[in-house]
């Protein structure tokens, strides 16, 4: 897809935390923009890469937008865009973030955001846009209803390979494992497209995305099976990977029931933090067993889960391999840490599923 221009990610106060996913993975991989620099002043003067999984990727982290800008220009790539990398729980921008959004625009930025507040519709924020000629896109802001689909039946119609990545909590990284899920099968000579379902997978370049919550509930189901027929339609792919939202169980975002239901995958791969006891951000509401979790998706969808896939925070190195045995055991599945192996060990354990079709 066309580069949409070069981005200043903002992620002041947030980055290397679970609000920060955003900024992480545009970090990671970026198809719609060429990343510039990560602006969170307290991580300024390191590379991005190495702050949040300890590789160096090139990107900088300084300590506000005006050095961002800066540095784009010093490196021959001036800035065209800020994109806020902000993922705050109830999507909200603080008065000081939005300032600084005022300080991006005066400084010709045009600005992409994927929050529930409306950038576009802040007064002051649309008459400075208006004023300097750029263009503020509000990532989250819902299609018109004339462009929105219901339930049809035509997923039937899809013959790839639809694989869903689910997890047992929210933030837990199923989307950058999806992507790399992506990357390693097309390593490995397959067609394969992702379904992006928020908003980070619109911002890193997904072609065929729907931002779930966004849309009223009467066309969720709808939208989710347009996307995926969309992909197919267009480019046969031999894959689909089907990103995953929330968790079934999780009392604030209890995402996946219009997935598995909607988007009809044959297999699910679940994603699963292990040093994590409770839902993300409440405390108090401890997170089901793995196993009870895969028999809940399992019954819902009628298909197998046939992976685990490891986030390892709050896990040192040494203990990985032994977090993936035991779950092994445990579960009947095997497990894999994707950051680590880049998707080449949960790939090979889906060619097989692709070679019988």
């Amino acid at each position: 897809m066309k580069v949409d221009g070069n981005a200043i990610v903002y992620c002041e106060g947030a980055f290397n935390t679970l609000n920060g996913k955003t900024a992480h993975g545009l970090v990671r991989f970026c198809r719609r923009y060429v990343i510039a620099a990560v602006v969170d002043s307290r991580y300024a003067g390191r590379d991005a890469g190495e702050v949040i999984d300890g590789k160096a990727c090139g990107i900088p982290v300084v300590d506000s937008i005006e050095t961002a800008m800066q540095t784009a220009e010093n490196a021959g790539s001036p800035a065209t865009h800020l994109v806020i990398g902000i993922a705050p729980d109830g999507g909200r921008l603080e008065k000081s973030a939005r300032q600084d959004v005022i300080t991006a625009i005066d400084m010709n930025l045009n600005v992409d955001c994927g929050l529930h507040d409306f950038l576009s519709e802040d007064e002051e924020i649309a008459r400075q846009a208006g004023i300097r000629g750029v263009v503020v896109r509000d990532i989250r802001k819902p299609p018109t209803r004339d462009r929105l689909h219901f339930f049809s039946g035509k997923i039937e119609d899809v013959a790839a390979l639809k694989i869903a990545v689910l997890g047992t909590d929210s933030a837990v990284g199923k989307r950058t494992t999806a992507w790399l899920m992506v990357q390693a099968l097309e390593r490995l000579g397959y067609r394969t497209q992702m379904i992006g379902t928020g908003q980070t997978a619109w911002m890193q370049g997904a072609r065929y995305s729907i931002i779930m919550d966004s849309l009223v509930n009467d066309f969720v189901s709808g939208e989710i099976e347009h996307a995926v027929w969309q992909a197919w339609n267009e480019q046969h792919p031999d894959v689909i990977v089907i990103e995953g939202q929330g968790s079934l169980m999780n009392p604030a975002y209890p995402g996946g029931f219009e997935l598995l239901a909607a988007g009809r995958p044959d297999l699910v791969v679940l994603q699963h933090a292990p040093a994590r006891k409770e839902y993300d951000g409440f405390p108090g509401y401890p997170i089901q067993p793995l196993a009870r979790q895969i028999q809940a998706i399992e019954g819902i969808s009628g298909k197998p889960v046939v992976a685990v896939t490891v986030n390892h925070e709050d896990l040192v190195e040494d203990q990985i391999p032994i977090v993936c045995d035991a779950i092994e055991k445990v579960v009947g599945l095997p497990a894999f840490d994707v950051l680590r192996d880049q998707g080449a060990g949960l790939a090979a354990t889906l060619v097989p599923h692709l070679k019988k079709r």
